[in-house]
């Protein structure tokens, strides 16, 4: 059955309750959140579940694929076209055991990659990408790379990442200085093809001497990248899945930093990047995380609760955001653990209660602006430029206590995410009604009017050109009657 289909008599719904609507607008956090979403370790969980467990979307999730065309074994997954080959980490595989790239030069739109990142932009959050590149890919390899990205808006692109290192493929591969020079080829051809994509570098960190590590093979590469990175986990049992973590181990199995450590490193390095590139750029921790392997499953808490308080207290200028790797894990870096028997199955870990409270902190949360009046009886133009910028409608709602009954209906082929009571839902194309009394099990109306908020995503992820100029930016809907709601404060009846 097409639930999609099911007709919801609508005699009951008006909009009586609604005291004014307005514009509003969707506006920057102090510090992003973002989610990391599938990987070698796990698989990608849908939007619409995550939304419902963190309570409002991250700011960006993350992805991550690969993209080495000349291996004879492409486009299989690595650990499926070579199953028998003996290795103690997805980087010993002749390319990295990511799911492959499977867009680019004659590439299929209706790959994976491009599945989840129109997933990902219909619930209201903007893209990372993360991409591993063979660097021997001709310029019309990146240039097709890079127009894939065009309709999917203010993406963030990390090539070749934690690339100081000597594990993934690509250092294995190539030289540092042929990797930092592929980075800047990369670079420059995007920014001709999809001006609104930021390209993220991911190097290393500062060192004993005071250095970025690799900073003279990369300078180059620092300095066009328009977002710096840095991956550093509070703690990570590198050896996983192939050994244990016991306390005999560290230094051999696995690595531990205390918070503040961490802390420094990442200020120390933007301080030494600003200073040999001349620029004033930000930098984001693109994979954080303590490694419950490590610190256990109650264990994991505190520390990743701890960094995020200092970030909240110290309010670091530099800083731009951190991507949590990731929301589901088969190890212990996730805030659910998938389930051996059925991966599509994930099992809710302490951290994830502490990090939805920290995603309900002003420090890091978008805010809103409320602005014009808008016509309850008339036409409304919603527009979408990205997760923080974004222009919607606003009720002001009357309210007669806590409800028991309260739901919105919208017109049907509207793609929304609708805010009440602090609580973000979804609405997609082809669903009329939406039940918003999840907003009050957790937190009472306290307040005789309250707040419901509708911005309007593109409803099938992509931009698409509507004759504006700037429509790679913007994506506008527009929206002939305005929502309706059913509203009550008493039950139907009482069973006794």
């Amino acid at each position: 059955m097409d639930l999609k289909k099911l007709k919801t008599d609508l005699s009951a719904f008006d909009r009586r309750s609604v005291i004014k609507a307005s514009r509003v607008k969707l506006i920057k956090a102090p510090c992003g959140l973002d989610m990391g979403d599938g990987s070698e370790r796990a698989e990608y969980v849908c939007q619409d579940y995550i939304l419902d467990k963190m309570g409002r979307m991250p700011r960006r999730v993350s992805i991550m694929f690969t993209y080495y065309p000349f291996d004879p074994a492409w486009p299989a997954r690595s650990s499926e076209a070579y199953p028998d080959k003996e290795v103690k980490g997805q980087w010993e595989y002749p390319y990295d055991d990511y799911y492959p790239y499977r867009g680019g030069l004659n590439g299929d739109k209706d790959a994976e990659v491009f599945k989840q990142m129109r997933d990902i932009r219909r619930h209201g959050s903007d893209v990372n990408l993360t991409i591993t590149v063979d660097t021997k890919v001709t310029d019309e390899h990146i240039r097709a790379i890079a127009r894939d990205l065009i309709p999917f808006g203010r993406v963030r692109l990390r090539i070749n990442h934690e690339c100081y290192g000597e594990w993934f493929k690509h250092n294995q591969l190539y030289s540092y200085e042929e990797i930092g020079a592929f980075y800047e080829r990369f670079d420059k051809i995007l920014k001709e093809e999809a001006p609104l994509v930021e390209s993220v570098f991911c190097g290393g960190c500062i060192d004993k001497e005071g250095k970025v590590d690799k900073e003279e093979a990369f300078l180059g590469s620092y300095r066009t990248a328009d977002v710096w990175s840095h991956d550093n986990y509070l703690c990570l049992h590198y050896d996983w899945p192939f050994g244990t973590a016991e306390e005999d181990g560290r230094d051999k199995t696995f690595s531990v930093y205390k918070v503040e450590e961490v802390y420094e490193k990442y200020e120390k390095t933007v301080k030494r990047l600003r200073e040999i590139t001349g620029q004033e750029k930000k930098i984001t921790m693109s994979e954080i995380n303590a490694d419950a392997d490590v610190t256990g499953f109650v264990g994991q808490v505190d520390p990743m609760i701890k960094l995020l308080d200092m970030i909240e207290e110290k309010k670091p200028e530099w800083f731009d955001g951190l991507s949590f790797y990731q929301f589901r894990d088969r190890g212990g870096l996730g805030l659910e653990l998938e389930d051996p028997n059925d991966m599509s199955v994930g099992h809710e870990l302490p951290l994830l209660k502490a990090v939805k409270e920290v995603f309900k902190k002003e420090y890091f949360s978008p805010s809103m602006q409320t602005g014009d009046d808008a016509d309850i009886d008339g036409a409304f133009e919603f527009v979408w430029s990205g997760s923080e910028d974004a222009e919607g409608l606003e009720y002001t709602v009357k309210l007669e206590g806590t409800p028991v009954f309260f739901e919105a209906a919208c017109e049907t082929d509207a793609n929304l995410i609708i805010e009440v009571n602090g609580k973000w839902f979804y609405k997609s194309a082809g669903v009329e009604v939406v039940n918003l009394m999840p907003a009050f099990f957790e937190k009472d109306a306290d307040e005789s009017e309250i707040k419901v908020r509708f911005f309007a995503p593109p409803a099938d992820g992509e931009n698409k050109d509507d004759g504006h100029a700037d429509w790679m930016e913007r994506y506008r809907y527009s929206m002939k009657e305005l929502p309706m709601l059913r509203l009550r404060f008493k039950p139907a009846a009482v069973v006794l």
